[in-house]
């Protein structure tokens, strides 16, 4: 009885410590209708900015706390929220989702800038004292944390209740307009959100490290306030009473999980994956969602290419990497070859993404499915890369088929949890077919040609990614291209001409899937050697920033986009330069959708350009000049409007 008593006691603390945190998730979302994918990383930094000023400049740990959670935290939600959210407040769900993914990758940048990697230890609060219910000892943190969870919870519904600027902040989300009429100030309710939610973020994440002080690091902390999602998810994101009761349920299961299930790896990976079953099976029991009727809406777009077009740029880019593997040092070549490889994975977001606008950030799992094929195969044929692209689209139609009742961001929060899931009970444990350590790949033999040089890998990859680019390309020009566009700018039109939106979207899913499984087959064969590290679902959301901010609706983005996060990865120095161009290109998302290519298309298309004969209108104009010179008739050039369609 005193250890279930004792297990208690710590769910009920880490649930508290969820609640505080969901309940600013609860709030900025239920205020502004933008979900914070940064929270957590906003409570890392905060954690970090307290370490700073109680343990290494000598303050006071209260006084440290004041600092924090009442000035620091407060004016970086406000600024926050004046120059990035504000910008891309009436932006669709999946660009305020980048938007909040380049916060989330900035703070981790910045945190690992200021405070190198090392031993941060924090103390717990009230160390010494506490109270003892039967042979089970309650420390002073405990008490604490509870204490501040319920207070927090209490003081928040009654502003949001019955204050006359809770109530604003609430009129804003339903009316702006409306609520400007009634002498109302819009931003300033939004202002005060972001405010208020970056304060309890804070001071979740000041209490999580002070009850549990090994967790003062980067990623950790970040992913482990994640796990106030499914909380907040329990209250639907407007109901702060059901989040808090969430909060504790989850924390409840995993001080059990932790005391009661078996200490097997097996077990010890499900445990991990706790949060995330939770936040699934929360998902799965919401109502789905209707369809709303209204304007139908377009994303502004470039041309799609012409075939002729399309084989010059594929020739293009193979000559590229030809001249490439005579230029470049060995080290430079595998990492192209590494870009190239990464551009496949950014390559499955164009038809998704870009096409059908479902924003999933899953597909470093399907990327790590085909590589995992691969390593357990131990076959160099190109049927375990086929194989491992298929058992990708298997997994890509297992994330479709239990999420077709779920919309825009509770379908994005669908794949986060699977991701989760594959990486604790699939990737990290061996007795589930997992990689458990790192695994020995081979290099491809096709036809009995041996791709054992990177340089050799180099020009497969590349002429891999221009095929399942023409692919792509083919796919948007034909009838289920039209078919996606259709239901990204409006689901409820699609139903009524009697299309299957269910069946769509499966097969969009399980198609995006393989091309990121066919690219984690080739990256297992480049790298020789691949792990469960490899495929972190942290991956997924560097991931889906670079290949956004890069131009996820065309195979010309997708290319720059796995450039990109090769360079990510391969060059730890330019990291900082990388993240604000990404910052840049996601701010300005709101007003160019198609990200950095599509203001390089622009640019094309400028008068300018067209005077000194570049771009499409240059071209245009050539080309009816000698038209008109040899007697021959051109017809009338198409127009680029609000549903156009997309380059390459």
């Amino acid at each position: 009885m005193n250890v279930f008593f004792t297990y208690t006691v710590l769910g009920c603390v880490i649930g508290a410590s969820y609640a505080i945190a969901a309940s600013g998730l609860v709030l900025t979302y239920a205020t502004t209708r933008i979900f914070n994918v940064a929270h957590g990383a906003t409570a890392m930094v905060m954690a970090f900015v307290y370490w700073e000023l109680a343990y290494n400049q000598g303050l006071s740990n209260w006084l440290s706390v004041l600092i924090v959670v009442f000035g620091v935290a407060p004016l970086f939600g406000a600024l926050l929220e004046r120059w990035v959210i504000r910008r891309v407040a009436d932006a669709g769900i999946g660009v305020t989702l980048v938007v909040t993914c380049a916060v989330l990758v900035g703070l981790v940048g910045a945190a690992e800038k200021v405070w190198p990697p090392g031993v941060h230890q924090v103390r717990q609060f009230f160390a010494g004292h506490g109270v003892v219910i039967g042979m089970v000892r309650i420390t002073g943190n405990d008490l604490l944390t509870v204490g501040l969870a319920v207070a927090a919870g209490a003081v928040l519904y009654g502003f949001l209740a019955f204050t006359r600027t809770g109530v604003a902040m609430r009129a804003a989300v339903d009316d702006k307009e409306l609520l400007a009429l009634h002498g109302g100030r819009p931003h300033r309710m939004s202002a005060i959100a972001w405010a208020m939610g970056s304060s309890l973020a804070a001071l979740a994440g000041i209490l999580l490290v002070s009850a549990q002080p090994g967790q003062l690091n980067y990623i950790s902390l970040t992913l482990l306030v994640v796990n106030s999602y499914a909380a907040a998810m329990a209250g639907r994101l407007t109901s702060l009473p059901r989040t808090f009761i969430g909060a504790l349920v989850l924390g409840l299961l995993n001080a059990y999980a932790s005391g009661y299930l078996w200490t097997s790896p097996g077990w010890t990976e499900f445990r991990e994956a706790i949060p995330a079953i939770f936040l699934l099976s929360m998902l799965l029991l919401m109502p789905q969602a209707q369809l709303r009727v209204g304007r139908l809406t377009g994303v502004p777009g470039v041309r799609t290419p012409e075939m002729r077009r399309v084989g010059m740029a594929t020739a293009a880019l193979l000559l590229a990497v030809v001249i490439g593997n005579a230029v470049l040092s060995n080290a430079n070549v595998n990492r192209m070859a590494l870009g190239l490889c990464f551009a496949i994975l950014a390559l499955s977001l164009v038809p998704l993404t870009g096409f059908s606008g479902y924003v999933s950030l899953a597909q470093f799992s399907f990327f790590g499915v085909g590589a995992l094929t691969v390593a357990k195969t131990h076959s160099s044929a190109p049927t375990a890369v086929l194989a491992g692209a298929l058992l990708a689209a298997l997994a890509g139609i297992l994330v479709a088929l239990p999420s077709l009742r779920l919309q825009g961001l509770y379908l994005a929060l669908s794949t986060i949890a699977f991701a989760q899931i594959m990486d604790s009970m699939v990737f990290q444990n061996p007795s589930l077919g997992g990689f458990g350590g790192s695994l020995k790949t081979e290099r491809l033999d096709l036809l009995g040609y041996r791709f054992a040089s990177d340089k050799a890998y180099a020009i497969l990859a590349a002429a891999v990614f221009c095929v399942v680019g023409a692919v792509v390309i083919v796919l948007r020009k034909g009838r289920y291209g039209r078919i996606l566009i259709a239901l990204r700018d409006s689901p409820a039109a699609c139903a009524t001409l009697g299309l299957n939106p269910r069946l769509a979207r499966v097969a969009v899913f399980a198609g995006s899937a393989a091309i990121a499984g066919l690219g984690g087959g080739l990256y297992a064969g480049l790298q020789n050697q691949v792990g469960s590290a490899d495929f972190q679902f942290f991956n997924s959301l560097p991931l889906l920033l670079i290949v956004v901010c890069a131009g996820v609706t065309s195979v010309s983005g997708a290319l720059l986009g796995g450039m990109l996060l090769m360079a990510l990865n391969s060059y730890p120095s330019a990291q900082a330069y990388l993240f604000l161009i990404l910052a840049v290109a996601a701010v300005g998302l709101g007003k160019q959708p198609n990200g950095i290519t599509g203001w390089l298309f622009e640019m094309r298309e400028h008068p300018l350009a067209g005077r000194l004969g570049f771009g499409s209108a240059g071209v245009a104009r050539t080309i009816a000049a000698r038209s008109v010179a040899s007697g021959t008739v051109v017809g009338a050039p198409v127009a680029v409007g609000e549903n156009a369609e997309v380059e390459a």
